[in-house]
């Protein structure tokens, strides 16, 4: 029976990537990670999220397995990033903001391999996306094809890293949504993932809770407007 695991945050991305998975995999099941993020709320989301989507599909929900936590509180120990602290955000002269936390997703997809390692599973999803996004280096397509070779190499086991959101932009992402789970899903997304870096969930903006000024957010809403006008 063809599995997955799915790094899930419970925002944006990882739910679209979610629902792609839900169509491809007999049985999908999901990890989030606790490492000192600002943005904890996120963790509080994702069972709101994961219920949603249950109830979206009688399909998803019967493909839809167990949910695992990871805590590496260690990482936030040893960053010093405005997403780990409570930092102003600031861009560095490259253009890179200070919310990048080094190795994030380096030590994101070893621990879920490890974890994939136990489950039996060797299909492991990602949201990770070089398109239209914040400039981490961690997510470019380069760093995610070396990263499953060495993880590959290092557990002797042909692990395959997915990244559906790879080569997308926002606005593709919101239709990508649309596209899987219709209006549903997409009204799922805007009330219920979190987004935002400062773990704003008072302000609901169109395209869901926010700051409405970080680099998450900037990049959520602009998505969503073209989204909506091309729709």
């Amino acid at each position: 029976m063809p599995k997955a695991l799915i790094l899930f945050s419970g925002g944006q991305d990882s739910t679209t990537c979610l629902a792609w998975a839900l169509e491809r995999f007999d049985h999908v099941e999901t990890v989030g990670f606790t490492y000192g993020q600002r943005h904890l709320i996120e963790m509080d989301c994702r069972p709101t999220v994961l219920r949603g989507m249950r109830a979206l599909t009688p399909l998803w929900d019967s493909r839809l397995g167990e949910d695992h936590v990871i805590d590496l509180s260690v990482l936030g120990q040893i960053s010093d990033t405005a997403l780990t602290s409570e930092a102003a955000i600031t861009y560095s002269a490259e253009g890179l903001p200070n919310t990048f936390v080094p190795g994030r997703n380096l030590i994101f997809l070893t621990f879920a391999a490890a974890l994939a390692y136990r489950r039996g599973i060797t299909d492991i999803v990602g949201g990770m996306c070089e398109t239209d996004y914040s400039g981490y280096p961690d997510c470019r397509d380069a760093t995610i094809t070396a990263l499953n070779q060495a993880i590959n190499l290092g557990m002797a086991r042909s692990f395959t890293l997915h990244t559906p959101l790879m080569w997308i932009d926002k606005a593709a992402t919101w239709r990508l949504a649309a596209e899987l789970g219709g209006q549903p899903l997409v009204d799922l997304i805007i009330a219920d993932t979190h987004s935002c870096y400062l773990g704003e969930r008072g302000i609901h903006h169109a395209s869901g809770h926010g700051c409405g000024t970080c680099p998450a957010c900037s990049l959520r809403a602009a998505g969503h407007q073209r989204f909506v006008a091309d729709d």
